[in-house]
């Protein structure tokens, strides 16, 4: 099996053999690369494979995971297809490196946010076991059509920022209302920013990452 997608890897510096690991697979935002979301995750590479992956569509200054139509609206093709991408680069991860295949973690900011979110729905908690999304939202296509797996075992940390000109924040309690009545373990939290990860977001997402994940400590 080939690599779907390109991509930047960290793993422990010592992989001990016959032993397998957790995965954190980095989603980027619109416009950005695979190195953008690597510095918020420095350290947790030593508990387990990160792989951050760059979206196969130019969007200069860098790319994109998927068109979009209109405000919150993603070109039905352009997210199927990339909802599929990301599954098929998660199962060849699974397959070409010791890896957990039902200890997965997401995490992504804005488009990465909102792949992060569906993905977790697609292929449920007996793969998934935590998600951070920071400033996104799921596309009412994933709500009304995508088939959902149970997400009762996964921990979700979701963040956005009340200026938010981009993704509106009034969009994030949706969000929250799908996983917390699917049963998932949801974190909210809001920030006086716009669309940005502020310090404050940063400070907060590594507690829960140390709080609700194995890949934390």
């Amino acid at each position: 099996m080939n690599a779907t997608l390109h991509y930047e890897i960290r793993k422990p510096a010592n992989i001990q053999s016959g032993k397998q690991y957790p995965a954190l697979f980095l989603i980027h935002g619109m416009g950005s690369n695979e190195q953008d979301l690597l510095p918020l995750t420095h350290g947790l590479e030593e508990s387990c494979f990160v792989f951050s992956i760059r979206g196969p569509i130019d969007q200069p200054p860098g790319y994109a995971f998927f068109t979009i139509e209109g405000f919150g609206k993603p070109h039905r093709s352009s997210f199927d297809e990339a909802i599929s991408k990301l599954i098929q680069f998660i199962d060849y991860t699974c397959e070409e490196y010791p890896i957990e295949s039902d200890k997965l973690y997401l995490m992504g900011f804005s488009q990465g946010a909102i792949l992060s979110m569906s993905l977790g729905l697609v292929l449920g908690d007996k793969r998934v076991k935590g998600i951070a999304a920071l400033s996104g939202y799921i596309p009412e296509i994933v709500k009304k059509d995508y088939d959902k797996k149970p997400v009762g075992e996964i921990s979700i940390f979701i963040s956005h920022g009340e200026q938010d000109p981009a993704l509106p924040f009034t969009w994030a309690p949706e969000s929250v209302r799908v996983y917390s009545e699917m049963g998932a373990n949801v974190t909210f939290r809001k920030y006086q920013a716009g669309h940005t990860v502020t310090q404050e977001n940063y400070q907060d997402l590594r507690k829960w990452f140390q709080e609700y994940t194995e890949i934390g400590n």
